[in-house]
């Protein structure tokens, strides 16, 4: 790789973690990250991978879907985004924690009887 190339690679590296700090602070504000997996210069493609906080978070498919939109709009060198929580992710590594297959979030009080008597969960106390 020559040095034109990978001054090139590592200042689009930049711009990619500039704009996912200006963006989406609050990936870090609740306790999450971002970082670069993969980037393909020539491709035009990129892997993200959240973590921390974003592993368990039922939004991080729409801050995944966010980051895809926005990051080819605003980088133009990016063609394709993939990102991933590293929670079960689908098939191509996108809405972590969502495939099927994983577990559903349950709530305190819920029950899995399915009964057809449907009042909701009961409360705690």
């Amino acid at each position: 790789m020559s040095t034109d190339t990978a001054d090139g690679e590592n200042e689009l590296r930049e711009r990619i973690t500039n704009f996912l700090r200006r963006n989406f602070p609050q990936i870090q504000m609740h306790g999450g990250s971002a970082a670069i997996n993969h980037l393909d210069r020539e491709s035009g493609e990129v892997t993200i991978q959240l973590g921390g906080a974003c592993s368990g978070c039922g939004i991080s498919p729409m801050t995944i879907q966010a980051i895809k939109s926005r990051m080819v709009k605003e980088i133009p060198e990016i063609e394709t985004v993939h990102a991933d929580t590293g929670m079960g992710s689908g098939a191509d590594g996108d809405l972590g924690g969502t495939s099927s297959g994983g577990t559903s979030p349950s709530f305190p009080g819920e029950t899995t009887d399915d009964g057809g008597d449907d009042e909701g969960p009961q409360a705690p106390f």
